[in-house]
């Protein structure tokens, strides 16, 4: 897939109603009616509760708890039980081998998509892995050696093969130059095994440093300087990565835990305290508890080293000062593992060399729980960090208490005017995944196809935001705003095909911007598909005040080779405007290969579709559409008329349009236009018609939209 042109246009219009493969988003509420905001914000909070049998405590009301935030008392507004299953589920028997293979079936190119995978934000109060336990294996490439790869790579296929529930749904990241999301949550088996043999053993090797101390091995080379400043910033750069993770899982508001495959973890003293302090309080505030496995499994050292290095050399060697310090260096590095395990809330697995042991712990750990929710009381968006305190009113059911784990505050939102360009960038990537589609602004889609060869068409997909929408300010004389887009194509089995990511900056001067509220924005590109059943979802904003509006729609590409009872047509584009191409305020592709295969431009103006259908009676009605015949060497002569109905009188049609010549040799396509003018026809709602006739092959075929005539 390639996006072939994306055109932003001003144009005089007002919004009607849709015909066939268009649509259009629009907020709640009317417009012109009055609106009310709110900046109130809920905030869920997990809350695991074990008594002194080391099982959940079911049973407790709303009125049990006690919720603060920095203090204040806040109301409980949400409020469920989550239960989750203990029992491991057999792994379901594989599927048997299909004997028949597709013969000559369409490969879709690969597409890589327009964001990186990552995990799937949830809205506030949305529980949407409700009863489900979440489990994210994450693989520190650059602290394993090989064989550990290897040992945490096996420990993640046992898992999944003889230890998972029908509770858990597992992610899976790596980290090697830098922090990858492999794989969303999923109960998938299969994928997630696919996903765990996928990965490169021996990948971001080459980083851990070497330190010149008593347990270092003699090479035999000369003295070269210590290394102990890169070992700081390898350190610092593995608990970064985990922070990076654990904000990415801070979008969801059930419990997870990260279970951590690393070779130890070497700190410098006080040097990596920082970033470790900041690792842990991003871990404590997304509500991820972080249980280390050491994949060295259980380790027998001798006092002068085993067989993967050199023995140190020097009097250390005999004074027994080498060992004492490998032991310390080995003890110093379970130690920073059991630290972030310890203060987030979960355990570290060290000594073992079954290390799917440490995956039933975490799993075993987050066992059932509650879900409480609250509106908070304070409605400032500055982006502050909250404090939150969660205890039981009453004593006699406290005393039965014996962990009440709960994360421990949370950041409040930001006005978009505060965001960074990253903040602006993960709204879009995260509003992009949303269940849920964002509509504080208006959008309008026309969907089109054309054949480009036997199994792929051309899809120009036509935007139309109303003026009214965009907010503007003032610079340099100019009143200017930004507009993003986003979105992305996929197939009936949700495999992405096709993607686009644009911005585009609008300046406007004098009347123009007076004007801007009477008129709506334009923007188009293109997608090259194959027949089918897809998907499409588009996002749009503004940035100044962060308004988005998305476009989520199903559409059909039809297989018109297949065609044999009806003559074969394209799409009707219906249209009041032409625009020359050096014109365009911007375009995503200006390859002159791509843009010569694009029917709507002839001799290097666009014709630029009218996705709401609204017309003037000024204007002239441009009608542009394409009969195939896909056995033709030279054009058969067609005939096509245009009619406009209002109910079921006829009240106007052009002459019928013959064509005698045209016929495009690779697509197979014979164009037809039209230009019908506006002025004969009575201001008003009207059914447009499109009559196209073949009479060699004697087929036919017929296209009905409506439309609406503007004084």
């Amino acid at each position: 897939m390639r996006a072939l042109t994306a055109t932003l246009l001003i144009w005089l219009t007002a919004f009607a109603q849709q015909g066939p493969q268009t649509g259009r988003n629009t907020p709640v509420g009317s417009r012109g009616a009055a609106s009310f905001g709110t900046t109130t914000q809920l905030v869920v909070e997990d809350v695991v509760i074990r008594s002194r049998d080391g099982k959940p405590l079911t049973g407790l009301k709303p009125s049990d708890f006690l919720v603060t935030e920095d203090g204040r008392p806040q109301k409980i507004s949400v409020f469920e039980f989550q239960t989750l299953e203990d029992q491991a589920e057999p792994a379901p028997a594989p599927n048997p081998p299909v004997e028949a293979v597709a013969v000559n079936a369409p490969v879709q190119p690969a597409v890589q998509p327009v964001t990186s995978v990552a995990i799937a934000p949830e809205k506030p109060g949305d529980i949407r892995y409700r009863d489900r336990r979440l489990l994210v294996l994450f693989f520190d490439m650059t602290s394993m050696p090989i064989q550990d790869q290897i040992r945490a790579q096996n420990a993640g296929l046992k898992f999944l093969r003889t230890q998972m529930t029908r509770s858990d749904l597992m992610a899976m990241m790596t980290f090697s130059s830098d922090v990858k999301v492999v794989e969303d949550f999923t109960d998938d088996r299969d994928k997630l095994e696919r996903d765990i043999k996928k990965l490169v053993v021996g990948e971001g090797q080459g980083l851990v440093a070497q330190d010149n101390d008593d347990s270092t091995a003699d090479t035999g080379a000369a003295f070269q300087q210590d290394d102990t400043e890169f070992a700081i910033f390898n350190t610092d750069r593995q608990l970064s990565a985990l922070e990076t993770a654990v904000r990415m899982l801070g979008s969801l508001n059930e419990k997870k835990a990260l279970i951590y495959f690393a070779s130890g973890m070497t700190r410098n003293g006080v040097d990596n305290q920082a970033q470790l302090q900041a690792t842990i309080n991003a871990a404590i505030r997304a509500n991820v508890s972080f249980y280390p496995i050491d994949a060295r499994g259980l380790v027998a050292t001798a006092p002068l080293g085993d067989a993967t290095q050199g023995s140190p050399g020097g009097q250390a060697m005999y004074s027994g000062s080498s060992a004492r310090t490998a032991q310390s260096k080995f003890q110093n590095q379970q130690e920073t593992l059991t630290t972030l395990a310890a203060d987030t809330g979960g355990k570290a697995l060290l000594d073992a060399n079954d290390l799917a042991l440490g995956i039933v712990q975490a799993q075993k750990d987050i066992a059932s729980y509650y879900i409480i929710g609250y509106y908070s009381t304070n409605e400032a968006l500055d982006g502050r960090f909250r404090r939150i305190g969660i205890s039981v009113r009453e004593k006699a059911v406290a005393s039965k208490i014996t962990k009440l784990d709960y994360r421990q505050g949370y950041f409040a939102g930001k006005q978009f005017n505060k965001f960074s360009d990253a903040d602006k960038e993960r709204q879009l990537a995260e509003a992009l995944m949303l269940g849920d589609p964002v509509t504080d602004m208006s959008l309008a889609m026309e969907v089109d196809y054309f054949r480009l060869a036997r199994d792929r068409y051309f899809v120009p997909l036509a935007v139309k935001i109303p003026g009214s929408e965009i907010a503007l300010a003032r610079h340099g004389g100019a009143d200017t705003t930004r507009l993003d887009f986003i979105g992305q194509v996929k197939d009936q089995k949700g495999t992405l095909v096709g993607n686009v990511r644009d911005n585009i900056e609008i300046k406007l001067k004098g009347e123009t911007t007076q004007q801007l509220t009477k008129t709506t924005l334009a923007y188009d590109t293109g997608f090259s598909l194959a027949p089918g059943t897809y998907t499409v979802k588009f996002l749009a904003r503004e940035n100044e005040t962060g308004k988005m509006g998305t476009f989520e729609s199903k559409f059909v590409v039809p297989d018109l080779t297949a065609e044999q009872k009806y003559l074969p047509i394209s799409s009707v584009v219906l249209s009041n405007q032409r625009q020359k191409l050096e014109t365009a305020v911007a375009t995503a592709e200006r390859d002159k290969k791509l843009l010569a295969q694009h029917p709507l431009i002839e001799d290097g103006q666009k014709l630029v579709p009218s996705v709401t259908r609204v017309f003037r009676k000024d204007q002239n009605l441009y009608v542009y559409l394409e009969t195939y015949q896909p056995l033709a060497e030279t054009t058969q002569p067609v005939m096509a008329r245009v009619s406009f109905y209002r109910g079921t009188v006829k009240a106007f049609e052009t002459e019928p349009l013959e064509v005698t010549d045209g016929l495009n040799p690779k697509t197979k396509a014979v164009p037809l236009r039209f230009s019908v003018p506006l002025e004969k026809l009575q201001p008003g709602r009207y059914t447009c018609q499109v009559s196209v006739l073949d009479p060699t092959a004697r087929k036919f075929a017929f296209w009905r939209a409506p439309m609406v005539l503007l004084p």
